[in-house]
């Protein structure tokens, strides 16, 4: 098996599911009991708070578990605007968010909010500028992604959070809060939220060889949101519910491994198939996380390709696996690309475990598959 869409899911460690292993069997009690089971339950929950707080230059105390990304971006833009609604009704974000941003700002318009999408330009980059001729002293939330899920393009939320913070000193307001979803750069990019400039942060366990239904929302010290889940006070009252012990004691596992870098087999597939293949077009820009590839194979169908190329055992997407059912991509048309290139692209995403060796495998059964298909319809159109 050659799996290159890690950017959906990643495969866990087997520390991870060691860890797991271990919080179901033997530290299976409740966190918020008083005896010793519960005791051994709690010390992995603040544990794997440690590690995951240190993988991104946190406190431990900033750090609130969730069921994942989702979760945490609805709980962050939720919150701030139940937070700051009565100082402003404008919030702003990008027209290439993940739909579980995209899907909040369309909530909350229907609530009153006053929404402004940024365009992004053909390589998915976002001109601050638009940012600047957006902001009023009504704003109260800027959501900006670090990295993009289907192109790879990094975002420059270090300059947004100087902009913002510029703009409420002239204006003499206070400074709008700068949430940025880094699902996608997390374990890929360094990432200090003190560098960052952000108020709020998202990450997912998933994305970094950990489990799924686990996440954590980072939220700045000084920096007050509602609660969104009631109950029994978990999370010092912040997000009711029973801990998800092993889920979070996984994300602490995986968490310790995370080794950010470039991810050279990026770049290996990219010169093979530019070699091997014509008629191509790269959508992921230069400067992109090296984690992510996206490339439109024109005169094709990316998803028979997808399905072709799993029948070889090697996986891929056509996008974003939260909205892949969704026609066509809204990252790649924003981006202003015509139809027929937007209908022949495939994403490509890597992991440390990849090879070399697995690249050339994957673009020669590539080669062989797209020329087959643009032999098909050619024919089929000849008729």
């Amino acid at each position: 098996m050659i799996y290159l869409d890690n950017s959906a899911t990643t495969r866990p460690y087997p520390q991870v599911a060691e860890a797991m292993g271990r919080a179901l069997s033997e530290d299976f009690g409740n966190p918020s009991t008083l005896y010793s089971l519960g005791l051994s339950a709690e010390k992995l929950v603040k544990a794997a708070r440690k590690s995951v707080a240190k993988s991104i230059g946190a406190q431990e105390d900033e750090v609130c578990f969730t069921s994942g990304g989702t979760e945490s971006d609805n709980t962050a833009i939720f919150g701030a605007w139940e937070a700051r609604k009565k100082q402003g009704k404008r919030i702003i974000t990008t027209a290439v968010e993940h739909p579980a941003v995209l899907r909040c700002f369309e909530a909350l318009k229907q609530r009153g909010a006053d929404v402004v999408i940024l365009p992004v330009d053909g390589s998915c980059h976002l001109d601050p500028e638009a940012l600047k001729e957006a902001l009023t002293p009504d704003t109260i939330l800027v959501s900006v992604m670090h990295v993009n899920n289907e192109t790879g393009a990094v975002f420059p939320v270090k300059e947004i959070a100087g902009i913002l913070d510029a703009y409420a000193k002239v204006q003499g307001m206070a400074k709008p809060l700068l949430h940025s979803d880094c699902v996608q750069s997390y374990g890929k990019l360094p990432l200090d939220v003190k560098a960052l400039g952000a108020d709020m942060i998202s990450i997912s366990a998933h994305k970094v060889h950990g489990p799924k239904g686990v996440g954590a929302l980072w939220i700045k010290k000084g920096v007050h949101i509602p609660s969104f889940i009631f109950g029994g006070g978990q999370e010092k009252g912040f997000r009711s519910g029973t801990e998800n012990v092993p889920g979070i004691a996984g994300f602490g596992a995986a968490a310790e491994l995370i080794k950010p870098g470039r991810f050279e087999v990026r770049d290996v597939l990219k010169q093979l198939i530019l070699e091997q293949i014509p008629d191509v077009k790269i959508n992921s820009p230069e400067d992109s996380c090296s984690s992510v590839l996206n490339v439109s194979f024109l005169g094709c169908r990316a998803e028979v390709l997808l399905h072709q190329l799993e029948q070889d055992g090697i996986f891929v997407s056509t996008g974003s696996a939260c909205s892949s059912k969704d026609k066509g991509s809204h990252v790649l048309s924003a981006m202003g690309l015509k139809p027929q290139e937007i209908e022949g692209a495939l994403r490509f995403s890597f992991c440390r475990e990849n090879t070399a060796e697995e690249m050339r495998i994957a673009a020669g059964r590539l080669k062989y598959y797209v020329e087959s298909q643009r032999k098909l319809r050619s024919a089929f159109k000849k008729r």
